[in-house]
């Protein structure tokens, strides 16, 4: 919206000599690092406040767990309040609404992805969190439920990054494969070795990428600042992705998909970043708050959604292994505890439950996991150049 009012008033900002103190708002790599600021200050300043509201409300976690090694720990964290995630999703899209340019597709979706999810999320929160103070009423969503609104989202998603994708975007569904040259010179002459997806299938793509990201970012928020930090990681990630990708000499030196107006969603990815980094602040050790799914379902949708903009989905993939990795571990313990039996592959799960119960502390599991995002993403980045 301020980047807006600059344009709808340059010609008078001109006219009285002043437009040169604005001009930094031209330029979108200001206006997404002083997206990161913007959110991180909301944060910080709203923190306590909506703390203080959770906990009047008795929005807490119960700690109850069915892993009897987990159950202390669990009881530990029994009366901190959760849904702190809307903390997360209101800077985001404050920060956003006002720095980015929301005349463009790309922005308003991913507007849309935030909403859609974080409502999700928080309906969710909601009924389990307040069920023992209602008496009666449901436990929360059911996983089926809550599946069919992310299916539905990525669906919708998938529709419009493959029709849509921006004026004078070419490669809205190329398949972008690691170390493959999208041009064959910087003049952008495009490799005749792309691998085009018909619709049905980038759809497929989609679905997949936002219902899994979302729920592997859902289901690694399980100790204190481990989610939200890793999130700061990979949400710088996604800036620079994105304006490698909006940049057309840069996008056509790496050899990378040039997605017009894709940098703008830069704007987006440095709000992340910056409420996620504030959010830490709450959330580190001892927590006083966590995001549930509020914020861990939008931030995991959001991650999801650039990837798939940007045309980077295998690099985001490679980011997200910390993410992907606690999912992973669910799902083979499940899937070998039906099949045994009642045998397990992990001490408990998801893989950071499995780590602490093998001696580390939750602190050194957290910076430990921190440290193998930061490794993981900035591999991924100079995957780029690798081509």
């Amino acid at each position: 919206m301020l980047y807006l009012l600059l344009e709808a008033t340059r010609d008078w900002l001109d006219r009285t000599g002043i437009y040169p103190a604005f001009t930094l708002l031209d330029q979108v790599q200001f206006r997404a690092l002083a997206a990161a600021g913007l959110s991180f200050i909301l944060v910080i300043l709203f923190g306590r406040r909506a703390i203080r509201w959770l906990v009047s409300m008795k929005i807490g976690d119960g700690g109850a767990t069915d892993a009897e090694a987990l159950r202390a720990h669990a009881a530990s964290k029994a009366n901190v309040p959760t849904m702190g995630g809307i903390l997360i999703c209101a800077s985001i899209f404050v920060s956003t609404f006002l720095l980015a340019d929301v005349r463009r597709d790309y922005v308003y979706m991913g507007l849309l992805v935030l909403v859609w999810l974080s409502v999700l999320g928080g309906f969710d929160d909601w009924l389990k969190l307040t069920a023992s103070r209602r008496g009666t009423g449901r436990q929360g969503l059911y996983a089926w439920e809550k599946l069919v609104f992310q299916l539905g989202l990525g669906l919708l998603i998938g529709v419009f990054t493959y029709r849509a994708g921006g004026s004078g975007d070419t490669l809205p569904h190329a398949l972008n494969l690691p170390f493959q040259k999208t041009y064959l010179n910087q003049q952008g002459e495009i490799s005749p070795a792309l691998i085009y997806l018909p619709q049905w299938a980038y759809v497929i793509v989609s679905i997949l990428l936002i219902a899994g990201v979302s729920n592997a970012v859902n289901i690694t928020d399980g100790m204190d600042g481990l989610a939200s930090g890793v999130s700061v990681v990979v949400s710088l990630g996604l800036l620079v992705l994105a304006l490698i990708a909006g940049s057309e000499q840069i996008s056509k030196y790496l050899y990378v998909p040039h997605i017009v107006y894709a940098d703008e969603l830069a704007v987006m990815g440095g709000a992340m970043a910056g409420a996620c980094l504030g959010f830490l602040w709450w959330n580190c050790s001892p927590a006083q708050v966590f995001m549930g799914d509020t914020g861990s379902l939008a931030l995991g949708g959001l991650i999801a959604y650039i990837a798939l903009v940007t045309r980077q989905e295998l690099v985001v993939l490679l980011m997200c292994g910390v993410f992907l990795a606690e999912i992973a571990s669910v799902v083979l313990q499940v899937g070998y505890f039906r099949y045994t039996g009642g045998k397990r592959i992990f001490r408990c799960a998801p893989y950071h439950h499995h780590l602490h119960l093998g001696g580390w502390t939750e602190q050194q599991v957290v910076a430990r996991l921190w440290i193998v995002s930061i490794i993981l993403s900035v591999i991924a980045l100079a995957s780029l150049k690798i081509r």
